[in-house]
């Protein structure tokens, strides 16, 4: 497993038709996670530490992660039929490297697929035409942007040039239409996250993985836990609060997407 990296989760439906594989239940996710864990390489895991609140309370700031980078990959002739390969979905918590600077890593939710389309509405995110139910969200401010809370729309603060190209491009009747090969995806402390409707899509070729499970949880400031190496009164934090700030409860707990196939999703 390679050193540690910082997952920057940074601050600021009408169900597919087909068929659809089974999630992995309780017992085979654990399974994986005990396989990754004995035998895992800087090519099945990695780990990241969450420095920022944009994922709150579904991820809080001093989570430390190990991530599945198996469960994205492409699948081989062969491995495809052993190996617990998967696609993209709604719902999915996914890590990738922003593309705005792929030096930074990014942890967000996957709102929409290539081919939906997308609209806020006062805070509330419309679907291919239909409300959608998101248990997983938070809204801790009461206020209405008339960009973040009504997209997409005309901006109110400076977006990416890939955020641009996205208003310009791929805006039809009020609504994004996520391109192929790309998704959209948002934060679940709606309110305070940099996500997709301020730099576009993410690329397929930049996600890395998924979160798998949170091995540590240790309460620290973002200043301390976004900073390139260790520093000093981190360490003497460690040493003096380690069991204090450890938050216990935490340790251990597997990191689910959310399931659309199995719970409402809509509402007209």
């Amino acid at each position: 497993m390679e050193k540690e990296k910082s997952a920057v989760a940074e601050q600021a439906p009408e169900p597919p038709k087909g068929h659809k594989d089974p999630p992995r239940g309780t017992i085979a996710e654990w399974t994986v996670t005990i396989l990754l864990l004995l035998f895992g390489t800087t090519t099945l895991v990695q780990a990241f530490v969450i420095p920022t609140g944009s994922m709150e309370d579904t991820l809080l700031i001093g989570d430390h992660l190990l991530v599945d980078k198996l469960a994205y990959a492409p699948a081989g002739p062969l491995s495809k039929y052993i190996l617990p390969y998967q696609e993209v979905e709604r719902g999915d918590i996914i890590v990738f490297r922003y593309p705005v600077d792929i030096r930074q890593t990014f942890v967000k939710r996957v709102i929409g697929v290539p081919g939906d389309r997308i609209r806020i509405e006062n805070k509330q995110v419309y679907l291919n035409g239909a409300k959608i139910v998101e248990p997983y969200k938070y809204h801790k401010t009461d206020y209405i942007d008339s960009y973040r809370d009504n997209f997409p729309g005309d901006p109110n603060t400076r977006l990416s040039d890939s955020g641009m190209e996205m208003l310009a491009e791929h805006v039809r009747d009020g609504e994004v239409i996520v391109p192929p090969d790309h998704y959209f995806a948002m934060g679940d402390n709606r309110d305070s996250s940099l996500d997709s409707r301020y730099w576009g899509f993410v690329p397929r070729a930049n996600i890395i993985g998924k979160p798998l499970i949170i091995y540590w949880s240790y309460d620290a400031p973002t200043e301390r836990l976004a900073a390139p190496g260790i520093g000093l009164d981190h360490l003497l934090d460690l040493a003096q609060n380690f069991f204090t700030k450890t938050r216990w409860r935490r340790t251990f707990m597997l990191i689910r997407g959310y399931d659309w196939s199995e719970a409402p999703q809509t509402t007209q």
